[in-house]
Parts: structure tokens; C-alpha cells; sequence
């Protein structure tokens, strides 16, 4: 009997987890918050070249795509909620559309950098080899910052796709939702980085 307590504690200690996870977030922060403030130094040496450059990405996509990452980050917190209120279904509904969500960022980033490849506009391709050096290194940026956040979107999508999977067996459960609700911070950050990248990029003047 007190062995099986201890393996199921009534009230699980859940500081840890979440100290461990917002120790992670930090140091995510620090990567971007380095790349944002190389983005700073080179734009600062060539706005003009960095302006033109922005003109050159579709916008349209960029709004769209932070509408869809905004959406998610309300689908995930109403999984989050939902899941401590006991709603375990509908918990699940929330991270599948989360999920959706992340699917649909990434066809729109594809589809972007696709256009963008075909145009020769990629390093070393041929239309980015006419550009001066400042619009040269806008891009490089570009794909640097936007493709590192992609990589983070899908890293999001599966953690999230593994926590709904492990709500079905029974492992992730209004008692025990911390595993959702670090996942749900994960996938906040990945909202508040693209929040940043977003006028960076797309609305630089």
C-alpha cells in the first residue's frame, strides 16, 4: 500500500517540472534574443538595403501566418484549462486543432520560401548574387531566424501531438496536466518569438 502512494502521490509535486521548464525557456530566449540583436546591429549598418529586402516578402503571408499562430496559442491555453477543469475530450479537441494550426504555419512558410527559392533568392542563388552585401545579409537572417523558428513550430507540434497521445492512455490527467501546461508554455513561446520576427522582417522601414 505505501509503495503504491508513492508511486501515485495524491498531490504530485509539480515545482520541478515547471522550474525545469521555465529554465528552458530562458536559454531559448537567449538564442533569439542573440539573433535579434544581430539583427539589430546589421540593420543599423544597412537600413536601406534591409528596407528593400522586406519589400521583397509577401506580407499577406506573414499576417496570415501570425493570425494562425495567434489562434493556436488561444486553441492551446483552452486545452490547458479545459484539461484542469476535468474536460479531458474537449482538451484534446483544443491540442488537435493546435496542431492544425502548426501544420498550416508551416505550409504557408513552405510555400513562401518556395516562391522565394524558385526566384533564385536563397544564398548563393543567382538572383541573390546580384544583391548588395545589406541585402545579402537581410536574407541570410531571414532563413537563419525564420527557419530556426520553423524547426521550433515542428518540435512544438510533435511534443503537443505526444501529450494528446498520452492524455488517451490515461498518463495526463486533470491531476496531472503539467505535462500540457509546460507543453502549452513551450508552444507560447513559439507565438511570442514569431510576434517579434513578424516586423522585423515583413514590416521593416
Amino acid at each position: 500500500m505505501n509503495s503504491e502512494a508513492a508511486l501515485h502521490p495524491a498531490q504530485p509535486d509539480n515545482t520541478g517540472a515547471r522550474m525545469g521548464m521555465w529554465l528552458f525557456l530562458f536559454t531559448e530566449l537567449l538564442l533569439f534574443g542573440g539573433l535579434f540583436l544581430l539583427f539589430s546591429v546589421y540593420y543599423s549598418r544597412y537600413p536601406g538595403e534591409f528596407h528593400a529586402g522586406g519589400q521583397v516578402l509577401n506580407r499577406v503571408m506573414g499576417t496570415v501566418n501570425t493570425v494562425v499562430l495567434i489562434t493556436s496559442s488561444m486553441t492551446v491555453a483552452l486545452a490547458v484549462g479545459s484539461l484542469q477543469r476535468g474536460k479531458v475530450v474537449f482538451a484534446r479537441r483544443c491540442i488537435l486543432a493546435t496542431i492544425g494550426f502548426a501544420l498550416v504555419f508551416l505550409a504557408i512558410k513552405y510555400v513562401e520560401w518556395s516562391t522565394k527559392i524558385h526566384h533564385g533568392i536563397y544564398p548563393g542563388g543567382p538572383e541573390y548574387l546580384t544583391f548588395p552585401l545589406g541585402r545579402m545579409t537581410f536574407f541570410n537572417l531571414y532563413y537563419l531566424m525564420t527557419g530556426l523558428h520553423a524547426l521550433h513550430v515542428i518540435i512544438g507540434g510533435i511534443v503537443l501531438f505526444w501529450v494528446w497521445a498520452r492524455m488517451g492512455k490515461g498518463l495526463v490527467t486533470p491531476r496531472r496536466h503539467v505535462l500540457l501546461e509546460n507543453a502549452g508554455l513551450y508552444w507560447h513561446l513559439v507565438d511570442l518569438i514569431w510576434i517579434y520576427l513578424f516586423p522585423l522582417y515583413y514590416l521593416v522601414v
